[in-house]
């Protein structure tokens, strides 16, 4: 049997009790729009919130029960769009993501994954995530080109974004081609391939790093 350990995001909590106090909300709104005349500002004020709170607590419930799962191949990443799983021999370097700006070291919300090789990811994601991933990774695309105010990269980057491309002799045409690119993109701008945000952990980004560091000095003793 192998061993796992799942990991519950924070974003999924609370989902349940913010969809149900926006649409308790908004019946209450519609009563008051309906029998209370003299009320309406303050109906209106109610149905912009609870309306606001039933799309996010949606969105919350939205997301995968589990973002991230280790076992002793690797590490899966769930996401809505579908899932991708790193291999232990395959990832050469796991930390915070920083960025210097200023002469000064910042720290973006996310843990970035930096591989050895892009073709057993490109291999294994499904075109459908990786075209969400590159639509949510477009902040970071825009830091790494600007932390340096490098816009020249980000020019070299644009014009090639729909060409193949070529990782260890494999060719990748599409989403794929695109999704490789950007991810190549990045690596050379801040340091990782892939990224997954601090929102997505149940636990401090530090501890998070300690214990994703043990599974993979674990799993590589194993073999």
């Amino acid at each position: 049997m192998t061993e796992a350990l799942a990991i519950y995001p924070h974003t999924k909590r609370n989902g349940l009790t913010f969809t149900l106090a926006g649409a308790t909300g908004l019946l209450i709104s519609f009563v008051l729009f309906i029998q209370y005349s003299s009320l309406f500002p303050f109906s209106l004020v109610l149905f912009g919130l609870s309306s606001v709170s039933v799309l996010l607590g949606a969105a919350k419930l939205n997301e995968p029960l589990i973002s991230l799962e280790l076992n002793e191949t690797g590490v899966t990443y769930f996401h809505r769009r579908g899932q991708v799983t790193l291999e232990w021999l395959n990832l050469q370097r796991i930390d915070n993501v920083r960025v210097t700006q200023n002469m000064e070291l910042i720290e973006l919300p996310y843990i970035g994954f930096k591989v050895k090789k892009m073709n057993p990811v490109l291999d294994s994601i499904s075109p459908r995530l990786a075209t969400g991933l590159l639509t949510e990774q477009r902040p970071l695309l825009m830091t790494a080109a600007t932390h340096d105010e490098d816009l020249h990269s980000l020019e070299q980057y644009l014009s090639a974004e729909f060409s193949p491309f070529v990782s260890h002799g494999e060719r990748y045409r599409g989403v794929l081609a695109m999704f490789g690119r950007r991810s190549e993109t990045l690596a050379e701008n801040l340091g990782f391939h892939l990224y997954v945000s601090h929102d997505a952990l149940d636990r401090d980004s530090k501890e998070m790093l300690t214990l994703l560091h043990e599974w993979q000095q674990k799993a590589m003793r194993g073999m």
